[in-house]
C-alpha cells in the first residue's frame, strides 16, 4: 500500500500513531511498514503486507486506524512480487 497524507495532516497523524502502530503490529500480517518523508515529516505510509488477496489487503488498509481516521488523500493498494531479499 502507498499511502499520501492529507494537507495540514500532522496532527491527525499524531493523535492515531498509537493505534496504527498496534494495528500494524496486532494484525501479523505485516512484513515492512514506514513512512514518506519530507524534510523529516511523515506524508504518508508505505506498508508492504501479506493477504489472500487485492481484495483482503483492500479490506486491511481500510481498517488500518489511519484510514479510519481520515488521515489519506489516496491510498493505492497494489500486488507487489518479492524477487529479491
Amino acid at each position: 500500500m502507498i499511502c499520501t497524507d492529507k494537507a495540514d495532516h500532522e496532527p491527525l497523524r499524531k493523535a492515531n500513531r498509537e493505534a496504527h502502530l498496534a494495528y500494524l503490529n496486532e494484525t501479523g500480517c505485516v512484513t515492512y511498514a514506514g513512512p514518506f518523508l519530507d524534510n523529516g515529516t511523515m506524508t504518508g505510509s508505505l506498508v508492504i503486507i501479506e493477504a489472500a488477496d487485492k481484495a483482503a489487503a483492500e479490506d486491511w488498509a481500510a481498517n488500518d486506524p489511519y484510514a479510519l481516521a481520515g488521515l489519506f488523500a489516496k491510498v493505492r493498494v497494489e500486488e507487489w512480487k518479492k524477487v529479491i531479499g
